[in-house]
C-alpha cells in the first residue's frame, strides 16, 4: 500500500483547491461585483463534497449583494450629497472586507461578513 491509500482524506471542503477557489470568489467581488459567487453557488449547491466552497460563496454573495443595497441607496442619497461619502465608505469596506474574507478562506476557515444581510441561506 502507498502512503496515500493509508492517509484519511481530507474533510470536505477543506482542499487546497476548494480555499484557493473560495479566496477567488471573496476577492472577485471587488471587481465584479455579485456574478462570480453566484455562478460559483449556482453550480456547487447541489454538491455535498463542496460545501465549505458552497458556503463561502453563499456568504460572499449575500456581502455583495447587501452591497449593491447600499450603492443604490447611496446613489439615490447622492442628491443631496451624502450619498457619494456612502458609495466612498461601503467601496472601502468592500475591498477590506472582501480580502480579510479572501485570506481566511485561503487558511480554510469559513468567514461571516460583519454586516451582511442573509438573503440566501
Amino acid at each position: 500500500m502507498s502512503d496515500y491509500e493509508n492517509s484519511t482524506p481530507p474533510a470536505a471542503g477543506n482542499g487546497s483547491d476548494d480555499n484557493t477557489i473560495a479566496m477567488l470568489v471573496h476577492l472577485s467581488g471587488i471587481i465584479l461585483g455579485f456574478i462570480v459567487p453566484l455562478i460559483m453557488w449556482l453550480v456547487n449547491k447541489d454538491n455535498p463534497q463542496k460545501s465549505f466552497l458552497t458556503d463561502q460563496s453563499k456568504e460572499a454573495l449575500n456581502f455583495q449583494l447587501t452591497l449593491l443595497g447600499v450603492y443604490i441607496i447611496g446613489t439615490i442619497l447622492s442628491i443631496i450629497l451624502i450619498g457619494a461619502l456612502i458609495n466612498l465608505i461601503a467601496w472601502i469596506a468592500c475591498i477590506v472586507l472582501s480580502i480579510v474574507a479572501g485570506l481566511a478562506a485561503n487558511k480554510g476557515q469559513a468567514y461571516r461578513y460583519p454586516f451582511a444581510i442573509r438573503l440566501i441561506k
